[in-house]
C-alpha cells in the first residue's frame, strides 16, 4: 500500500514553505524546505518521491502569497499555527558572514577595488570584488573601479582589459561600479603631489644608485641628496621631465626616518622614471607621453584621498603599504582611510596562477584565452557555469580574517550546487555507451520529471518503440540492474529482460537512454590542467546555450549547443 501524508504533515510541509518564504523574503526554495524536514523527521525520508512534488507545491504557493499579500501575512498564519517556528528565526537573527564596518556612516562609505588590468580578473580577485561589493551595499555606499596602471615594464597593461574588466566586475557584483578610475589619466594630479612633496619638503629628489641607497637603509644613515633644498629638489624634478635624467639616474623619496624599525619605510620611493620610449603604456593618448611615475604606494596613496575613500580592505600582504601611505597622510595633514585585512587563500586543485603567467601562457598558446576552463579566471568560472551568486557566498563565508586558509575547490561547487540545482533540468548522458536490447512486456513510452521537484517544468518522454536502450559499459558489468524511472532488468549478455515496472529489490540503479530519445554528444571537462572529451550518446534536447543541467550520476553542466556540454562539477 503506497504512503500518504496526513493531514498534520501536510501542515507542516506548508509552516515549513511559509517559514522559508519569510527567511528568502518571498523566494522559498522547495530544497531548502525538504533538507530542513528530512533533517528533522527521519521517518518521512523513504517517502522522497511523493514529499517532492507536495513540498514544490507549499513552497509555490507561500511564495504567490508572499508576492501578493507580503511577508507579514505568512508571519500572522505562523503566529497563529505555528509559532514555534517564528521563534527559531529569531534565535537566528545575528550578524553571519562579514564583519562590522568601523566608523561607517550610511550613505558615505566609499570603498574601492584596484586592480593592474594586465589580465582578465582571477578567482583571487574577485575576493576584493565581493568584499568591498557587499559593504557598498550594506551602507548604501561607493565602490569604486580604480585601474592602477602605472606600470609598463613589469606588468605592462592589456589594453582589452579596460572594456573587460568592468563587465566581469559588473557580472560578479550584480551592480556596476560607481565610478570608475583610470591611473594613467590622472598623471597631472600625481605631479602636483610630487611637487606639494619637494615644495614643503618632506619629499627630495635622490640620484643615488639602488645599491648606494641600500647601503644608506641597512645603516640607517641618511643619503646625500637628503638636505637638497626645495630650490634643488625642483630643478631636479625638471630634468626628470623633461628627459635630461635617464631611467635609473634619479628617483623622488619621501621623507620618513631613516631610524624607523622597519627598513621598508626609511625614505621609500614615490615616483621614478620609465623608458616609455621603449616600453609606451598601451592606451591612446598615454604612449610615451609621460617619462615620470609614480610608483604604486604613492599613486595609490594620493588616489584614495582624492576620490573620497572611507574604508580600504586588502591582503595583510600590504600592510607595509598602509605604514608607508600613512606617513605620507601625516605629512599631508590628511586623515588615513579605516583598513581591513584578510589573509591568504590558497585553493588545493590551483596552485599558483598569477595574472601574468596566464597572460603568457594564452600568447604562447597554451591555453586558448583567458576563458579557457582550465584557468582560474572569472571568464573561464562563468563559461563552466559557476555562478555570481555562488561565488559571492563563497567569499561572504570566508569573510575578512588575517588567517591563511586552504580551501578545496568542491567548497565552491558546493555554493554552486545550492543556487543552480533548483532550476537545473535533469538531462541524461551515457558514456562509453553499450546498446542493450529489451525483453519482455513494458510501456511503449516513459515519462520522467525535468526536475525532481518541479512538475512545472514538464517531463521527458522516451520512446521504446525499438526496444533498444544505451547504458554505460561500465553498468553492464553490475549484474541485474535498474533504469532509473523505468523498469527492473535481468541481464543476460547484451539482451536485458524487464522483470518489474515497480521497484522490486536492492540492484543498482543506473541512468539510460532510448535509442530514439537520443544523438552522440560530447561532454568537455577540465581536468588536471588538460582538457578530456568523452564521446558518447547524450539525451535529445533544445535547450539553448549557457543553460545550466544536472547530468544524471555525472553532474552539474553548461549547454554549449544541441550535442556539446562544458563540465562544471559534480
Amino acid at each position: 500500500m503506497s504512503w500518504s501524508p496526513d493531514e498534520a504533515t501536510l501542515a507542516a510541509f506548508r509552516h515549513l514553505a511559509l517559514q522559508n518564504a519569510i527567511e528568502y523574503e518571498g523566494k522559498a526554495a522547495p530544497g531548502s524546505v525538504i533538507g530542513r524536514l528530512m533533517g528533522t523527521r527521519a521517518d518521512l525520508r523513504p517517502h522522497g518521491k511523493v514529499i517532492s512534488p507536495l513540498i514544490a507545491k507549499a513552497v509555490a504557493e507561500a511564495n504567490a502569497m508572499a508576492a501578493s499579500d507580503g511577508l507579514d501575512a505568512l508571519r500572522d498564519i505562523l503566529e497563529k499555527e505555528a509559532p514555534h517556528l517564528l521563534e527559531k528565526r529569531e534565535k537566528k537573527e545575528r550578524r553571519v558572514g562579514l564583519p562590522e564596518l568601523k566608523n561607517a556612516e550610511k550613505g558615505k562609505v566609499v570603498l574601492r577595488f584596484a586592480p593592474n588590468p594586465n589580465g582578465s580578473l582571477s578567482f583571487g580577485h574577485a575576493r576584493g570584488i565581493v568584499i568591498n561589493g557587499e559593504y557598498a551595499k550594506e551602507w548604501d555606499g561607493e565602490l569604486i573601479l580604480r585601474f592602477d596602471d602605472t606600470d609598463t615594464v613589469v606588468k605592462p597593461p592589456l589594453p582589452d582589459a579596460y572594456g573587460e574588466i568592468p563587465k566581469e566586475a559588473e557580472w560578479l557584483l550584480g551592480f556596476a561600479p560607481h565610478r570608475i578610475v583610470i591611473a594613467s589619466d590622472r598623471i597631472p594630479q600625481y605631479y602636483e603631489h610630487a611637487e606639494m612633496m619637494l615644495k614643503r619638503g618632506f619629499g627630495y629628489v635622490c640620484q643615488c644608485t639602488g645599491e648606494e641607497f641600500k647601503v644608506f637603509r641597512v645603516d640607517k644613515t641618511e643619503c646625500p641628496c637628503r638636505p637638497n633644498s626645495s630650490e634643488l629638489n625642483m630643478e631636479l624634478w625638471g630634468k626628470m621631465l623633461d628627459g635630461t635624467f635617464k631611467p635609473g639616474d634619479a628617483v623622488v623619496r619621501v621623507k620618513t626616518d631613516m631610524t624607523l624599525k622597519n627598513p621598508a619605510l626609511r625614505d621609500w620611493p614615490a615616483l621614478r622614471m620609465q623608458d616609455t620610449a621603449h616600453h609606451p603604456h598601451p592606451r591612446p593618448g598615454i604612449g610615451s607621453k609621460y617619462r615620470v611615475w609614480p610608483l604604486l604606494d604613492f599613486q595609490s596613496a594620493v588616489e584614495d584621498h582624492l576620490q573620497g575613500v572611507t574604508h580600504i580592505i586588502r591582503g595583510k600582504d600590504l600592510m607595509d603599504s598602509t605604514r608607508k601611505q600613512t606617513l605620507l597622510y601625516g605629512h599631508f595633514g590628511w586623515t588615513y582611510p579605516e583598513t581591513m585585512y584578510w589573509g591568504r587563500v590558497k585553493v588545493h586543485e590551483w596552485g599558483g596562477f598569477s595574472t601574468s603567467q596566464m597572460r603568457r601562457d594564452i600568447e604562447a598558446g597554451k591555453f586558448s584565452g583567458w576563458d579557457d576552463p582550465r584557468l582560474p579566471t572569472l571568464q573561464a568560472l562563468k563559461r563552466r557555469g559557476i555562478t555570481s551568486e555562488a561565488l559571492r557566498s563563497f567569499w561572504v563565508e570566508l569573510g575578512v580574517t588575517q588567517k591563511d586558509i586552504s580551501v578545496p575547490l568542491s567548497s565552491l561547487f558546493s555554493h554552486n550546487t545550492k543556487q543552480v540545482d533548483d532550476e537545473a533540468p535533469r538531462l541524461a548522458f551515457v558514456r562509453s555507451p553499450v546498446s542493450v536490447q529489451l525483453k519482455g512486456q513494458h510501456p511503449e513510452f516513459i515519462e520522467i520529471d525535468v526536475h525532481p521537484n518541479h512538475e512545472t517544468m514538464g517531463k521527458r518522454t522516451f520512446d521504446l518503440h525499438s526496444k533498444t536502450v544505451w547504458i554505460e559499459d561500465e553498468d553492464l558489468g553490475k549484474g541485474n540492474l535498474r533504469l532509473k524511472g523505468f523498469a527492473d532488468l535481468d541481464i543476460e549478455g547484451l539482451e536485458a529482460t524487464v522483470v518489474s515496472i515497480d521497484r522490486s529489490d536492492n540492484r543498482p540503479i543506473i541512468h539510460w537512454l532510448s535509442e530514439e530519445q537520443s544523438r552522440q554528444g560530447k561532454l568537455i571537462i577540465a581536468q588536471d590542467g588538460e582538457i578530456i572529451e568523452h564521446v558518447g550518446q547524450m539525451e535529445s534536447h533544445a535547450y539553448p546555450e549557457g543553460t545550466i543541467v544536472q547530468l544524471e550520476r555525472i553532474g552539474y553542466g553548461r549547454v554549449i549547443d544541441e550535442t556539446t556540454i562544458l563540465f562544471s562539477h559534480s
